[in-house]
């Protein structure tokens, strides 16, 4: 061998012996990064004597974060978002469906026993409205698109093929990320203007005690909002609270302080979100097909004093002290 072959080997000898120094370890788990330990035994190995460390090597940017190989929180959070929250959402939301078809099956639409009495009283203003609107909007279209997400890949991509499934997905994706500031906006809004009309107190219990008007017959005395619509506007405050700070750290990622922090959050958007959809299907059951006259509510802000008096019968005598409620025939008696 001339003297120029056995220079070049020497050299490359040493810039070998140096890469390995280099990428030595920094944590008990050695994984030296050579041919011969490239082997996925070694890491196997490292997990199994022990499952709860990270596999870390060497790195020469300053940016630490890049140096893990293996960390058991993200296997645990990829079992998550492929199997878990599928079968939560999947009990979740089809489980509601199955609930509130057999109760309109037994229980039939809730019905204004009196009548109409051919007279209304204002019930949401139009800013009212607007935000309640805004805000159920808003968050169908984020259900819709946060949905295609856990559920998209194995009902929807089988139905409409690949390259049409990738299009929706990215559009429901930009949708997601743009709704979500007007539903943030709509919360704060329903939280500020409602909050005064939705805080509990003894007629809420026994409202509830009651069957509220819903289980059994007759209907128990509730202020402007009832026992159960004071659930579902706490739900959806705090929900929408939970929904709208874990959003934010999704599409800003790095303010969320690391992977760790970024999956905790990614895990309670999901789970919050789904039973939120939840929530919502019940919701809107009761505001349509499930009790007549309450879509009114929400529709032209007008509702007949017969179903105020029915279901809100201390807010409309509330009404009345103020001079709210029009002037004409007494209200038909409500069973």
């Amino acid at each position: 061998m001339r003297p120029g072959a056995h220079l070049r080997f020497l050299l490359a000898a040493l810039l070998m012996a140096l890469s390995v120094a280099f990428v030595a370890p920094v944590t008990a788990q050695q994984v030296n990064p050579t041919a011969d330990s490239v082997r996925e035994r070694q890491f196997l190995d490292a997990l199994k004597a022990n499952p709860q460390a990270e596999l870390q090597g060497r790195i020469t940017i300053p940016d630490q974060r890049a140096a893990t190989l293996e960390r058991p929180a993200g296997r645990q959070w990829r079992e998550f978002q492929q199997v878990t929250i599928v079968w939560i959402g999947a009990i979740v939301v089809l489980g509601m469906l199955a609930v509130l078809t057999l109760f309109y099956l037994i229980r039939g639409r809730i019905r204004l026993e009196a009548g109409p009495s051919g007279r209304t009283i204002t019930r949401f203003n139009a800013f009212e409205r607007f935000m309640h609107w805004l805000t159920a909007a808003c968050f169908v279209l984020l259900a819709l698109s946060g949905l295609n997400v856990t559920f998209g890949k194995l009902l929807l991509l089988p139905l409409i093929g690949p390259e049409a499934f990738t299009n929706l997905s990215v559009a429901a994706k930009w949708a997601h990320n743009f709704l979500a500031w007007p539903f943030m906006l709509g919360i704060a809004l329903m939280f500020l203007v409602w909050i005064k009309d939705n805080i509990p107190g003894l007629v809420d219990v026994k409202w509830f005690a009651a069957g509220g008007g819903i289980v059994g017959k007759g209907h128990p005395p509730a202020r402007r909002f009832n026992g159960g619509q004071k659930v579902v506007f706490w739900s959806v405050v705090i929900g929408g609270a939970l929904l709208s700070v874990s959003g934010i750290y999704l599409i800003f990622p790095f303010v969320a302080g690391g992977v760790l922090e970024l999956q905790f959050w990614n895990v309670v958007h999901g789970v919050v979100a789904v039973l939120m959809v939840a929530l919502i299907l019940a919701h809107i059951y009761i505001g349509t097909i499930g009790m007549e006259g309450a879509f009114d509510a929400m529709g032209s802000g007008e509702v007949d004093l017969n179903w105020a008096k029915t279901h809100h019968s201390l807010w409309v005598e509330e009404e009345q002290k103020k001079g709210h409620v029009p002037a004409g025939p007494n209200l038909q008696p409500a069973e």
